[in-house]
């Protein structure tokens, strides 16, 4: 089934805490996208890459900030990239270590493209980012050249500099961020989104990798590759948690977000003898019960984050489910007992 592409949350690592210090409304402008910003703190739910595009693109005008990628970049870590993270960190050298973000790169974001072009004694390292729809990607593009950028500067050292780094959008108004970060030739209207570098310098050892680890980040890899890719049932079910706070959790909403007709995604569904609503009502049972034992949440809340119109409403649907008052349900949870039916 030909789906739109889904990023990992960990694309917007940082993404709250940098809205606020602009002072936009950073859960407004999530909720507006589709996203619940009560599981962003799971870096490796996966997302419509879309949505995330939209959410940078719709912060940076909210923010009145053109360089907005390039600050929330300043909040990622090595370790966003998961698994990846461990095998880059090995690589030989800093080339090695793109040839594995470039083979592995579907991981973590099936809209981005990197792909490595050697030419003389330079090798230009190209960034594509497609969501498969008319959401705008200049943010998307410099989030990941900029979090490519600072993945070289941690091989390589912070001496490193680039030939240049490239952008096929016009300059912003201000570029002296884009300057300031990146420390070297920064050129906008070019026929490609990258980063150019002397291939002598990609050759250099990686200073952070340990040879004797190697094997072993190698078959960890491996392992995490070898795994089933995620099927319709599961993108599905990740779907209905994501859009079930929003109130706009229906299976509409979900075909869109996946790029299909409705029809399309019936016909899957019950290849794995499965409808739209019994993967509705398995997730919300599997919600209620992880929600209802967290003490940081309000019944009142759970019930609005599961999209009931009322508390009564999601007291009563508990009970049919799980035999027992969801407060009955939290009480002995707290107790370490298990909840007995009344």
């Amino acid at each position: 089934m030909d789906t739109r592409p889904l990023a990992r949350n960990a694309a917007l690592h940082g993404y709250i805490e940098l809205g606020e210090s602009l002072g936009i409304d950073s859960i407004k402008l999530l909720r507006a996208a589709g996203l619940d910003p009560a599981g962003m703190d799971v870096q490796d739910r996966w997302v419509p890459a879309a949505a995330i595009s939209h959410v940078l693109e719709a912060s940076a005008a909210a923010a009145r900030r053109e360089d907005f990628a390039l600050l929330l970049a300043q909040h990622r870590r090595f370790s966003n990239l998961g698994p990846l993270s461990v095998s880059i960190r090995e690589a030989p050298d800093a080339r090695s270590a793109f040839e594995t973000l470039v083979r592995y790169q579907h991981m973590y974001n099936e809209a981005l493209h990197v792909r490595l072009s050697e030419r003389r004694d330079l090798t230009t390292i190209i960034v594509d980012y497609d969501t498969k729809t008319d959401a705008g990607t200049r943010q998307a593009l410099e989030l990941a050249t900029t979090v490519g950028y600072q993945l070289l500067r941690t091989i390589l050292g912070d001496a490193w500099r680039p030939v240049a780094v490239c952008f096929q959008h016009g300059p912003p108004s201000d570029t002296s961020t884009h300057r300031k970060i990146f420390d070297s030739d920064v050129r906008f209207n070019q026929h490609f989104t990258g980063i150019v570098s002397t291939t002598s310098d990609l050759r250099k050892p990686n200073r952070m990798s340990d040879p004797m680890l190697r094997s072993y980040a190698r078959a960890l890899l491996e392992s995490v590759e070898t795994a089933d890719p995620p099927t319709v049932l599961t993108r599905v079910r990740e779907l209905i948690e994501l859009l079930l706070p929003t109130g706009r959790c229906s299976l509409d909403q979900v075909s869109r977000s996946l790029g299909v007709h409705r029809k399309t995604v019936h016909r899957h569904l019950a290849q794995s003898g499965e409808t739209f609503t019994s993967v509705l009502n398995s997730t919300r049972v599997e919600l209620a019960e992880r929600l209802v034992a967290d003490n940081r949440y309000s019944l009142t809340e759970i019930s609005e984050m599961l999209a009931f119109s009322t508390p009564n409403g999601f007291s009563r649907w508990f009970r049919e489910h799980f035999g027992v008052s969801a407060r009955a349900w939290r009480i002995t949870v707290r107790q370490g007992t298990e909840p007995a039916s009344q």
